[in-house]
This record gives structure tokens, sequence and C-alpha cells, in this order.
């Protein structure tokens, strides 16, 4: 049997839910992974999300100035869903509205760089919510998701991305208590390394 957990909101951050009435993340299904948070379905990533999770990725990343052939741009991992994300420690969730709508997502895989063992760090990638629906504390509910998945999976310690471009990915990272390790230029763009460890 699963045990509800609370999800706090964005705190600091305006919602438009009602106040006080900031919705709780709910485990609905172990495996495969379901949750609920308020009117947002978070499960594991079908098939048929691909042209979703497409667009999700290419109108978050466009939204930012980020373009294909900057060095920092890339998707060839959704074209490889099972290989990268759902076999050997991975997950890739999706967060569909009421009607069926995906409008969130992230993913988590195993780490491979900077001489780390896959068995123990892995990497949150991917976090995007629709533009139309965020400031609801969808973001904050698939990061929640994922970090849970994580621990359930092994990891002890969880290490992201993002650009400075990418402002309230970076808030939203800093918010769950990720840290910031290092950063890089990559064709003019700075990208901002983070890490959190599990406990």
């Amino acid at each position: 049997m699963i045990t509800p957990a609370f999800v706090g909101g964005d705190e600091g951050r305006t919602t438009e839910w009602p106040a006080g009435r900031t919705p709780t993340l709910f485990r609905l299904r172990a495996e495969p992974p379901v949750w609920e948070f308020g009117d947002l379905l978070i499960r594991r990533y079908h098939p048929a999300d691909l042209d979703t999770v497409l667009t999700l990725h290419r109108e978050g990343l466009a939204r930012v100035g980020l373009r294909p052939g900057d060095g920092v741009y890339y998707e060839y991992d959704l074209f490889q869903m099972r290989e990268l994300y759902l076999r050997d420690g991975g997950e890739f969730l999706v967060g569909t509205l009421e009607t069926g709508r995906p409008v969130a997502m992230g993913g988590l895989r195993p780490f491979t760089g900077h001489g780390a063992q896959p068995s123990d760090v892995g990497e949150m990638v991917r976090l995007r919510v629709s533009p139309d629906v965020q400031r609801r504390g969808y973001g904050s509910a698939v990061v929640r998701a994922l970090e849970e998945r994580a621990r359930e999976l092994g990891y002890l310690m969880l290490r992201g991305d993002t650009t400075s471009y990418q402002r309230p990915a970076l808030e939203l990272y800093r918010g769950f208590g990720w840290q910031e390790t290092r950063r890089e230029i990559i064709n003019g763009i700075t990208n901002i390394h983070l890490e959190k460890p599990l406990g």
C-alpha cells in the first residue's frame, strides 16, 4: 500500500490556486508509478506521448532562446526513451491534465559523467511545463515525484544542469535544496551544474 505524501506549494511563488488550497501530491500506484496533484496526473511516459514531449521540450527551449546547433540544445534522448530512461535505473514522467493533455514532464537516468558510479548517482533532466499552465506548482510536483523515484531506485545523489537563461528551472532546483557545483561556458551560454544528496 502506498501512503500519500505531502508536497508543499511553490514557496514564494504566485500560483493560480485559491489561497490556502495548494494541492497535495499523492502517490496512487507504485508500479508503474502514478501520482495525483490537484488536476494533474503524473505517470510514466507512453510511446504515444512522443509528439507532445517533443513539443514541450522544443517550446521550452525556444522561449529562452536556445536552439539546435548552439551546443546546449539536444533531443536525441527523447527518441530513445526505453534505452536511456525506462531501463536500467531510469524513469520518465509525464504530467497530464484531466482532459488527458500532457503539460509537464521530467526524466531521470543514471549519471555517467565526472567519475560517477551509475549505481549511486542519477541525473534529473528534461523538466518542462507548458507555458499556459506554469506557476501552478506542476514543475514542483514533477521534481518531487522524480526525487521519490530516485530514492526507490537506490540513488544516493542527483545531478542536473540548466542554463543561465532558464531562471525558473534554476529557482526550482534551488528551492528543493540543490546546490550549484560548477559553471561552464558552451558557445557563449552559461551552463550551470547542480546536485542534491538524497537522504
